[in-house]
């Protein structure tokens, strides 16, 4: 299998401006294999003998033509153009395909800049990488997998800084056990409740969600008035953006790590991990619930358990999106006739008379979830409940039959 490890890079300044010299290099070679992608189309329209346009043939045509039309680009590798050209293929593929838009040209300043150099192009030695006509770069860290072999890197610059993700091919039996697993226990089952202010464990931890967006809205604000003030194009507005930039990148490195150490923890000690499936995109419809939806970032944590969970052995389950874990008895297994509305955190048994923590008790339900009855098995060790139809907002945000009020806020 495959993973990749995203480090940060410290290239000295000459270093900087190679690798911003290679990104430029890549999005031109885009533009210009774009440009002549659509002009082969247009032409092959009025005359179906000509060939269709293809990434191979632009590939050899730049080759043809960049020593006398652009001799700049001998002074980056020949890889980042290449690369370029072979990434337009793909997504013209993914267009044709209906998976993705038509692929548009790209501009500077506004898109990422970015390249890619695949195996053979660049080496790995410890903590620093070889980039061609750039030399060794330090990087922040070695990679996390002892042996394992790098196919590919993407070197790209994010609010000033730039990062290496290097995509490694790691063996099929690399498996990381579990704590549980190895300590020769019995199977672990946890549940986990996921919510705006806390992410309730069935053994129960309570892990207060950071809210890093909310936290630095005051400065953003300021910031983005500041770069609103600043005239187009001048040295102030190009300082400006790139505060704006910073904050939100630490914001999203801040969100990011909190995620992947709450991901990182469940899927290493524990057998088996049981999560809702959450309409999240109806759950954001919800004004007074948005931002707070958006900064707990609910899609994240289920992509990072899909992906972790394989790696250390631990079994993921998506329960079924119409699973009342909430209204459960986790003592007596009963369902309580009663709406639980948002406000309602505690609520009472009316068979067993036990009182229950609302999101303890479906954190609880959620550990002894039997997905046999409902579920499919999917790739990767993942078991995931049929969601053909769409639900409402009013479902997305708890269990079927629950209320809501749009002046409830819980921001």
């Amino acid at each position: 299998m495959q993973r990749a490890h995203k480090v940060a890079l410290d290239p000295t300044n000459v270093q900087a401006t190679g690798l911003a010299r290679a990104a430029g290099c890549a999005r031109f070679a885009y533009n210009w294999a774009l440009a002549r992608w659509n002009a082969q189309y247009q032409a092959r329209l009025s005359d179906s003998s000509l060939p269709a346009p293809s990434q191979y043939a632009l590939r050899r045509e730049l080759n043809q033509v960049k020593r006398d039309e652009f001799p700049w680009m001998l002074e980056s590798t020949k890889c980042a153009p290449q690369e370029a050209i072979i990434a337009l293929g793909a997504a013209f593929g993914n267009f044709f395909a209906g998976r993705a838009a038509r692929p548009s040209f790209k501009k500077k300043g506004a898109s990422r800049e970015s390249f890619r150099l695949s195996v053979g192009q660049f080496l790995v030695d410890g903590d620093r990488i070889r980039v061609p006509k750039v030399g060794w770069i330090r990087m922040r860290e070695q990679l996390r997998w002892p042996g394992a072999r790098p196919v590919s890197v993407t070197i790209s610059r994010r609010a000033g800084r730039w990062f290496a993700a290097v995509q490694c091919e790691i063996p099929d039996n690399f498996i990381a056990p579990t704590v549980a697993s190895d300590a020769g226990g019995a199977e672990s089952s946890v549940g986990v409740d996921v919510g705006v202010r806390e992410c309730v464990v069935s053994d129960g931890t309570r892990h207060q969600v950071p809210r890093h967006l909310r936290a630095a809205q005051r400065r953003l604000k300021r910031a983005q008035q500041a770069l609103a003030r600043k005239a187009r194009g001048s040295r102030n507005r190009a300082e400006a953006r790139a505060k704006v930039a910073s904050l939100h990148a630490r914001v999203a490195d801040a969100r990011s790590d909190w995620l992947h150490k709450m991901t990182t923890g469940l899927a290493e000690q524990h057998d088996r991990v049981v999560i809702e499936d959450l309409n999240v995109s109806g759950m954001t419809k919800n004004r007074h619930l948005a931002l707070s939806i958006a900064d707990a970032s609910f899609g994240e944590f289920r992509r990072q358990l899909t992906y972790k969970t394989p790696a250390h052995g631990t079994m993921l389950v998506v329960a079924d999106r119409w699973y009342p874990s909430s209204k459960l008895c986790s003592g007596c297994g009963a369902k309580t006739k009663r709406p639980l509305l948002l406000q309602m955190r505690t609520w009472t048994c009316e068979s067993c008379g036990a009182v229950h923590d609302r999101d303890l008790n479906a954190a609880r339900n959620l550990a002894a979830y039997d997905p046999a009855a409902s579920s499919a098995v999917a790739a990767c060790g993942e078991l995931f409940a049929s969601d053909d139809d769409a639900l409402s907002l009013s479902r997305g945000l708890d269990e079927p039959g629950t209320e809501h009020h749009d002046e409830l806020k819980l921001i």
